[in-house]
């Protein structure tokens, strides 16, 4: 008998740390494990480890000579060769450097999103949620913006080897999902849609309305580009818009989604300017989706997010509450003043750390009565529906 939905995570995922300043921080996935649990969403014991991704699973989207370079600069004294050639493979600026047991900590994270994938696939769940995946930004020949195996990618790859499917891969990161979309540019039965600040002033620069495919892919990739600042209201009208007519027009048999929670007002690595609402109210636009389009088959991944105390542990945990249907979601959402309180024992479990209880959000979602209005915000507005009919048009 199968289970509604499934949760993957591998220890070794935590080991995927470049440098302890680095804003790529694993304890993201630690506090957000230990939030379900004492919220009573998660039991421990639940938690699906997966098994590492082997070499064929990563050279089925990776280069050989990349991978061999990843395997020598994750020694803990790489040769002098090797070191030489981490700028080649991108493994050497101040995004994505090279760190001991990256191979390994990398591998875990690929291997647990081939698992989520197969996971739905196989029957065993309807849905299935690997937060530690959804690094989009790595190429076949080199490793860019924190990521360096590309999970997703790489996850699609396998169950396409062995099923004849057509996959809805959605990105919500606030930065847009490059690599995922130059993988299957070509490719047809992959349609990547892409929903981020605008490349013109976010990393990596790419993401733009004529991007839509090459090839037998032509027409099978969206990208949405929203205006810095942009609201929660204008950030669902153009998702919703748009990601309901991908789906219409593509009719999908599985959706696998990204889910990057670096679009919120309080993540320092972008220029958005979100709450939590839409954190919340996004994982059951594509729930809705998947049961309208795919049976219901759908894996979630996590990917940037980079306030880890106040963002990342919420909006992540909204990602598994839509997946099981958790009934504390109807709760939040029937609030009359939004103040459902998070659990105080995981804010005082985690106080030290933060700096401060404090430091930690009280609540499920973010009261947004305190929050100064952005100015601009109906030229802003404008702008991103203007970009959205050019979008649909296409």
């Amino acid at each position: 008998m199968s289970a509604k939905a499934v949760f993957i995570h591998h220890p070794d995922a935590e080991h995927y740390r470049f440098h302890e300043h680095h804003p790529f921080d694993p304890t993201r996935l630690r506090s957000t494990i230990d939030l379900l649990v004492r919220s009573n969403l998660l039991e421990r014991n639940d938690i699906i480890i997966p098994q590492l991704a082997d070499e064929e699973a990563l050279l089925s989207v990776h280069r050989p000579d990349y991978v061999q370079a990843v395997r020598q600069l994750s020694d803990p004294a790489p040769s002098t060769d090797a070191v030489a050639a981490a700028e080649r493979y991108g493994l050497s600026d101040e995004d994505t450097p090279y760190f001991a047991g990256m191979h390994d900590a990398a591998a875990a994270i690929a291997g647990g999103s081939i698992c989520a994938l197969e996971a739905v696939m196989s029957g065993q769940a309807t849905r299935a949620f690997h937060m530690a995946g959804g690094l989009h930004h790595a190429f076949p020949h080199r490793g860019s913006g924190f990521c360096v195996y590309n999970d997703a990618a790489i996850a699609i790859k396998q169950v396409q080897a062995r099923n004849d499917l057509r996959i809805l891969y959605i990105d919500t990161d606030v930065h847009h999902g490059d690599g995922v979309q130059w993988v299957f540019y070509d490719d047809a039965s992959v349609f990547t849609y892409s929903i981020h600040e605008t490349g013109k002033f976010l990393f990596p620069g790419t993401g733009f309305l004529h991007e839509r495919g090459t090839d037998s892919g032509i027409g099978a990739c969206m990208n949405v580009p929203l205006e810095p600042y942009t609201e929660d209201d204008s950030w669902m009208e153009s998702f919703r818009t748009t990601i309901e007519e991908a789906a219409r027009l593509f009719k999908p048999d599985l959706i696998v989604s990204q889910h990057g929670c670096d679009a919120h007002a309080y993540d320092p690595l972008s220029h958005m300017h979100c709450s939590m609402r839409i954190y919340k109210e996004m994982p059951l636009i594509i729930r809705d989706l998947a049961d309208r389009y795919t049976d219901g088959k759908w894996v979630a991944l996590g990917g940037g997010g980079y306030d880890k105390w106040r963002v990342v542990p919420r909006a992540w945990s909204f990602v598994w509450l839509a997946m099981t249907d958790d009934p504390l979601l109807a709760h939040i959402q029937g609030s009359a003043d939004s103040a459902v309180t998070l659990s105080e024992d995981w804010r005082k479990a985690w106080a030290d750390e933060a700096g401060g209880i404090d430091a930690l959000p009280e609540d499920w979602l973010d009261d947004l009565r305190q929050w100064t209005p952005m100015p601009r915000r109906e030229a802003i507005q404008a702008a991103n529906q203007l970009t959205c009919n050019r979008v649909l048009q296409k």
